[in-house]
């Protein structure tokens, strides 16, 4: 696609990001506002996302898929806990579905967007691989960017790292096709992505360490739901897709609510779980963290994957800190030395706001630290923009469904009012009461991170949630014209309320 010219029709929506948030709005556009123009763009070569850039061994979902696919997208895979290859082919039939692909332009990196009040249109500038620039306007942006930063991960500034005379991988940039295969191997790091690789390496690698400064709290389960394959098999398939839908919901529901509430004896279930897969490797040292169930995200093994590795001697789990990086290993501060031929660094993400994209309204920039969310996805004072954060607690794709069902329901209201900017307005001098959202978890990433996300309160609708069940209340019963928005016109001299000829 060449640059737009100014004469050239503005797009109704630049979608930017073609991952799950991103291809969630396309088709929604596609079955509610099948009239709307748009375009996806995405700086990789091809659609998914978080599961295009991760590679690394084992790489899956930490959700159910029952809840992490779309609601109108059916899961019909008897795995309930999915590869990155399943979710890419899962999402690849959605796009055709909805015939998205001829959308979507690939090799893109959006730099920056400006919002022309003047003309009530998103100047969105990107580059292509080869260097070329080009500009695309636009009257709704929708930002499914994500929240991590593609670029730069966490450096959690290993004391001498750099001595260490083999080889280095940070779960994000996975080198393709890298052979394992004899070597021993250390991952330093304890979330979900360090129990994924463990398991993928263990058997193939001589030895797989994972070397934790704090223990982390597990839930096992079947990789397979097979009460939810035999009610495929004996209902209809709408029926079959809603009752399995609302049966995972309802267990992550009651399994959160109940960590929270009775946290030791919900702690205490847990360590049983993995006391049982492990056997005698069980060691209460290793399997007991500093702070409650649900305080961070728990950590999914299915089929207890991680702990048959353990068990079966292909693996193990080290818990102290790490005093030195040696040439040939690493030492930690209690003296005992780890021998490692590959060292795998899953010590977390950096939070990246906007896709880092430079975004301003006319010429202003935009920090989003200083706005207020509405609706769980808009910013206040600014207009015609969308940001999709998805949940802490729960399927990144709840929200989307929600935002993405609120966002076309506007759409069609405004052109039915012919209303072309729409701004959740919020006044300088307002009494509202901030939360921060993000403290929900105390995981290392958001904490460090969540001075770049924009503010949330305590009451709708200027926040951000974390509570599905009442999101879809508000959401989906609130009115569009709820004495917050304010709409307007380009035409700014035929006054509201008219009908334009």
């Amino acid at each position: 696609m060449n640059a737009m010219s100014p004469t050239e029709a503005p797009l109704d929506m630049l979608i930017v990001g073609a991952g799950i948030s991103g291809i969630g709005m396309a088709a929604k556009l596609a079955m509610h506002c099948p009239a709307k123009r748009y375009l996806m763009l995405d700086r990789r070569e091809g659609l998914g996302g978080t599961w295009d850039l991760f590679r690394y061994p084992g790489i899956r979902s930490d959700s159910d898929m029952h809840t992490f696919a779309y609601q109108f997208a059916p899961w019909t895979e008897d795995e309930t806990i999915a590869s990155a290859q399943q979710i890419k082919a899962y999402l690849g039939e959605v796009v055709d579905s909805h015939h998205i692909h001829d959308n979507m332009r690939f090799g893109r990196t959006v730099e920056s967007a400006d919002w022309d009040s003047k003309t009530g249109l998103w100047r969105v500038r990107a580059t292509l691989a080869d260097g070329t620039k080009e500009e695309i306007t636009a009257r709704f942006l929708f930002l499914g960017t994500g929240y991590y930063d593609y670029d730069s991960p966490y450096d959690a500034k290993i004391p001498g790292l750099a001595k260490f005379k083999g080889k280095v991988i940070h779960p994000q940039f996975w080198p393709e096709d890298y052979d394992y295969t004899g070597k021993q191997v250390v991952i330093i790091g304890s979330g979900a992505t360090a129990v994924s690789v463990v398991p993928a390496m263990a058997g193939t690698a001589a030895h797989v360490i994972m070397l934790q400064r704090t223990p982390t709290w597990y839930g096992i389960r079947p990789g397979r739901d097979s009460l939810a394959s035999r009610i495929r098999r004996w209902l209809p398939a709408k029926w079959a897709w809603a009752l399995n839908r609302a049966r995972a919901l309802r267990m992550h529901e009651f399994l959160f609510s109940r960590a929270r509430a009775a946290p030791e004896e919900f702690g205490a279930a847990l360590k049983g779980m993995v006391r049982e897969e492990l056997g005698e490797a069980w060691n209460e040292a290793d399997y007991t963290p500093p702070y409650n169930p649900w305080e961070q995200r728990l950590c999914l093994v299915p089929d207890g994957d991680m702990f048959k590795a353990i068990r079966g001697g292909h693996a193990s789990v080290v818990t102290g800190e790490i005093g030195q990086v040696m040439a040939n290993g690493i030492t930690l501060k209690d003296g005992r030395k780890l021998a490692a031929d590959v060292i795998v660094t899953a010590t977390g993400l950096s939070l990246a706001t906007l896709g880092k994209i430079k975004v301003s309204l006319d010429g202003v920039p935009v920090d989003p630290a200083q706005h207020y969310w509405y609706r769980n996805c808009m910013f206040s004072n600014v207009p015609n923009l969308a940001v999709l954060f998805g949940y802490l607690n729960a399927g990144w794709t709840l929200r989307v469904d929600l935002v993405t069902d609120w966002l076309t329901r506007l759409m069609v209201q405004m052109d039915a009012w012919k209303m072309d900017v729409v701004t959740p307005a919020l006044a300088a001098d307002h009494d509202l009461v901030e939360d921060q959202p993000l403290d929900l978890l105390s995981s290392g990433y958001l904490q460090r991170g969540k001075h770049l996300v924009p503010k949330s309160t305590t009451t709708a609708p200027w926040r951000i949630s974390m509570n599905y069940r009442a999101d879809k209340a508000e959401m989906t019963s609130a009115p569009i014209d709820d004495g917050v928005l304010e709409f307007e016109r380009v035409r700014r001299d035929i006054p509201l309320g008219l009908t334009l000829p």
